[in-house]
């Protein structure tokens, strides 16, 4: 599992969580109608056009119920697949097969959605330097998924979480008095690589953030116009981030304004899951 570059261990959470919800105490359908020692074959499909990611964990729910499966994938994380294209095909335990087959797809669409998604806004703005950024907008408990499926579609990272990168919001700086006074407070609070990211809403908020010396300015809900400029009053002095109600359509006009990040909700929180079916070959 390393290759996935995904925290083994809360994988294994991940997946031991979704057992307990999804299997209970087992499955009360296929254990009283397959034999225990029955074998098949299965393979899934795609059902329409996209980027497949979630195959390694796909694979992992069905060896937990079956560790001797065979399983054989035709493509790999991060391929772009056709609707009839065969992603990968299985031998093993009937039981396992059956029981698998919608926890193992439920992760495999979400995420191969998500890294769908993501692929068509990076492809949208390949002519620059710009990277797609993810958000917090994930699912709980399944963010690790989520961030991991972004980055298969093309995109970076955003922070994970409230702890690995400060992000200074409004109701921080009212609290701190001001974005110079919140920047300087907060450095002195932690540790000297932690990155400090402070959102800004106007050209004036940006100039300040210059002065207190942010490593990253959010430019949250400018127009185009308002972001070029402020590009130009940082000159490279912080890395500005465009955020705010992103869509495709309008993507293309904002990577043009010379902003180093584009941050997208849109990629995780309501994603569509990509079409992907399991048959079983007896």
């Amino acid at each position: 599992m390393e290759e996935t570059g995904l925290n083994i261990q809360e994988l294994e959470y991940i997946i031991e969580h979704a057992f307990r919800e999804d299997i209970g105490d087992g499955d009360i359908t296929t254990n009283n109608l397959v034999p225990e020692n029955s074998v098949a074959k299965a393979s899934m499909t795609a059902k329409a056009d996209g980027v497949i990611a979630g195959l390694p964990i796909a694979e992992k729910v069905f060896k937990k119920l079956d560790p001797n499966l065979i399983w054989k994938p035709l493509v790999k994380d991060g391929d772009t697949i056709k609707k009839g294209d065969v992603i990968v095909e299985m031998q093993g335990s009937f039981r396992a097969l059956l029981t698998g087959e919608r926890l193992a797809l439920n992760l495999m669409q979400r995420m191969s959605g998500i890294a769908s998604e993501t692929a068509k806004y990076v492809a949208e703005v390949k002519h620059t330097n710009v990277q797609i950024l993810d958000t917090r907008k994930t699912v709980p408990g399944l963010r690790t998924l989520d961030k991991y499926s972004v980055k298969t579609g093309g995109g970076t990272n955003h922070r994970i979480g409230l702890y690995d990168l400060v992000m200074i919001k409004d109701n921080h700086i009212k609290i701190a008095g001001g974005i110079a006074p919140a920047v300087e407070q907060i450095r002195k609070s932690i540790p000297s690589h932690i990155k400090v990211e402070v959102e800004t809403t106007n050209l004036e908020e940006v100039k300040e953030a210059v002065f207190a010396g942010a490593d990253i300015i959010m430019l949250d809900n400018m127009s185009n116009e308002a972001m070029t400029e402020a590009v130009h009053l940082v000159d490279g002095k912080a890395k500005t981030e465009a955020s705010g109600n992103m869509s495709l359509e309008r993507l293309k006009g904002v990577a043009e304004t010379g902003v180093d990040f584009i941050s997208i909700g849109a990629l995780t929180h309501s994603v569509k899951a990509l079409d992907i079916s399991q048959n079983i070959i007896l």
